[in-house]
């Protein structure tokens, strides 16, 4: 989980973690982000923490912002690294993760404390890593952002308190992951499903902030993870097709949104429903200080057909979560 950044202006980093509590079905959102204004002022650290409860508001509460004082970062640009790497393929340095103040996020534990709230959590990686977008791109950043999952599962153990109440979490299933980019898309649509057996859909649709990208529908990065193996074999497949032609296509909107498309003897179709009570809203702000808002959902509803094309179109899987995708739909 070691930084990305490297001194750079303009760039934005993101650590979340998002995990459903079997026990109670409450969902919880733990979001860490460095933020390197474009104007070459002080990076900061800041980021925040939710909980869905099954019944009852979304509760959530900020930490920060503070002066970035995790990994160092040379007067050249260039960032120690110490010469070894993570499981990511990131150099790593001085400092693994994320610190602002007493918020952390280390190898296998999170901790941290933001108004009312208080926790402390230990992680289990389970499955490899999953690259939602194309696995150059976290090593080169030429795309206006890149996606990742240093595993496609994972498990947590520990407690989150707010208030009075403590929700005790034992072996609850979810996942973290990783944003490295200049900054959020004009509009964006995200998906997690834990599909049960170690199998994992995640789904990234946005419009790009960048001239010329900005006037394309939606680029969808879709990437299943079923029995060992990632279909579509290759992350921007989804996004670009052959030449254009073959892209999956995504109807983003609240409360429900629809990603679909076709790759090699295989189609799918997803549709995402989050409930209006179960959302929580929150902004953004870039590095270049623009701002954009997010609604997430860590109860939300997804369902995910697939079929295979066997002289037609005939059923091959089919999953129904409800109350334990976690999603989000976000714009400007």
């Amino acid at each position: 989980m070691t930084p990305r950044w490297n001194g750079t202006p303009g760039r934005t980093e993101v650590w979340y973690t998002t995990l459903t509590d079997p026990a109670t079905g409450s969902g919880v959102w733990l979001h860490h982000e460095l933020v390197a204004p474009r104007d070459g002022a002080p990076a900061y650290a800041h980021g925040w923490i939710a909980v869905f409860p099954k019944e009852g508001p979304v509760e959530h509460a900020r930490f920060g912002p503070v002066p970035w004082a995790g990994r160092e970062v040379s007067p050249g640009g260039r960032t120690d690294t110490g010469g070894s790497t993570d499981r990511t393929g990131t150099p790593t340095g001085r400092a693994d993760g994320f610190v602002a103040g007493d918020v952390g996020v280390a190898p296998g534990r999170m901790t941290g404390s933001a108004g009312p709230f208080t926790w402390a959590l230990t992680e289990e990686f389970q499955g490899p890593p999953l690259h939602t977008f194309p696995r150059w791109s976290w090593r080169r950043p030429w795309l206006p952002a890149t996606h990742l999952l240093p595993a496609t599962r994972a498990r947590y153990s520990g407690t989150v308190r707010h208030g009075t109440r403590e929700l005790r979490l034992t072996d609850a299933p979810g996942a973290s992951a990783r944003i490295f980019g200049h900054g959020n898309a004009r509009r964006w649509a995200w998906l997690h499903a834990d599909l049960g057996g170690g199998d994992v859909l995640e789904v990234v649709a946005a419009v790009s902030m960048r001239r010329g990208l900005d006037r394309l529908p939606p680029l969808v990065f879709l990437r299943l993870y079923r029995n060992g193996r990632t279909w579509p074999r290759r992350a921007e497949r989804t996004a670009v097709g052959w030449a254009g032609i073959g892209r999956f296509r995504a109807d983003i909107g609240l409360p429900r949104w629809r990603v679909e498309g076709r790759a090699g003897l295989r189609r799918i179709r997803v549709t995402v429903t989050q409930p209006p009570e179960g959302t929580l809203a929150l902004d953004y702000t870039d590095p270049d200080g623009s701002t954009a808002v997010c609604r997430n959902s860590e109860r939300a509803d997804a369902e995910v057909r697939v079929e295979r094309w066997w002289g037609r179109w005939r059923p091959e899987a089919e999953w129904r979560l409800s109350g334990t995708a976690h999603a989000e739909v976000g714009g400007r």
